[in-house]
C-alpha cells in the first residue's frame, strides 16, 4: 500500500481491482463496448483515449494504425466476466485484452468500485 494515501486499502493478497485494456479501431465502437460494459455492471467506469497511434505485427506484416484505448476499471470478482465480455463484443479477430492489478487505491473509490459492479 502507498503510505501516503489517505484511507487506502488494499484486499485479500494485495490487490484491490483491477484495469482491463483493449482497443479498437474508432471512436464509435469505443463508446459502443464501453457503455455495454458499464451497463452490464462489468466496469465501473470505462476511460476512452484516443486516438493513439498502434504499430505492430500482424499475419507477418508490420503494420500502423490509429486506435482508441479503452481502460475498464473492475473488481478481481468481475474481471473474468468482463474479459468474457470484451471478447465477445469487439470487432477485431484478435483483441488485446490485458488486466493491470490496482494493488492499493483511495478506500473511497475502490468502495464507489465495488458498489457499481455488484451484480
Amino acid at each position: 500500500p502507498v503510505a501516503h494515501w489517505p484511507r487506502s486499502r488494499t484486499n485479500v493478497g494485495g490487490v484491490a481491482g483491477c484495469v482491463v485494456l483493449t482497443t479498437v479501431g474508432s471512436t464509435a465502437d469505443a463508446e459502443a463496448l464501453a457503455r455495454s460494459i458499464v451497463a452490464a455492471r462489468l466496469a465501473a467506469c470505462v476511460q476512452v483515449v484516443g486516438p493513439i497511434s498502434s504499430v505492430y505485427r500482424w499475419q507477418g506484416d508490420v503494420c500502423a494504425e490509429q486506435e482508441w484505448r479503452c481502460e475498464a476499471k473492475t473488481t478481481t470478482e468481475r474481471r473474468d466476466a468482463l474479459v468474457e465480455h470484451i471478447a465477445a463484443n469487439h470487432p477485431y479477430e484478435l483483441p488485446e485484452i490485458v488486466a493491470i492489478p490496482i494493488t492499493a487505491g483511495s478506500a473511497a473509490y475502490l468502495d464507489w468500485l465495488a458498489e457499481e459492479t455488484a451484480g
